[in-house]
């Protein structure tokens, strides 16, 4: 059996503000909340699950990596209800634009767009 990705687990000190920031801004589906827990999922099937508990965000610990249709407009939206941004949009030279950013708790969240084709891209760089 390969390995394959199930579940990213966010541990988050109140669930409502997560939820409100991975389903609504970032656009997660729902598909239950149950106890302290919020379970959700990328278009491409991956869990994320927000397990409401005591947190310590780390500026060096994992980041999540989420593609967003418009990280321009995300990123902006996010600002506007006084989230943190550590780096703004900015094309990058594999292909992608990206901007990081941190969630309700200070976790890394990073948050990109695709912009072409990354494999041609990174083909150009090497």
């Amino acid at each position: 059996m390969s390995t394959t990705l199930a579940r990213i687990v966010v541990s988050t000190s109140d669930l409502d503000p997560s939820v409100a920031f991975y389903a609504d801004l970032v656009g997660l589906t729902v598909e239950r909340r149950q106890d302290g827990f919020a379970w959700l999922r990328t278009a491409d099937g991956v869990e994320v699950m927000l397990h409401e508990r005591p947190t310590t965000p780390s500026m060096a610990a994992v980041a999540v990596g989420l593609f967003v249709a418009d990280v321009d407009k995300t990123v902006a939206a996010w600002q506007e209800q006084g989230g943190g941004v550590i780096d703004p949009p900015a094309d990058q030279p594999w292909g992608e634009r990206m901007a990081v950013v941190t969630d309700p708790d200070g976790h890394v969240v990073c948050l990109s767009q695709q912009r072409g084709s990354a494999q041609v891209e990174v083909e150009q760089l090497a």
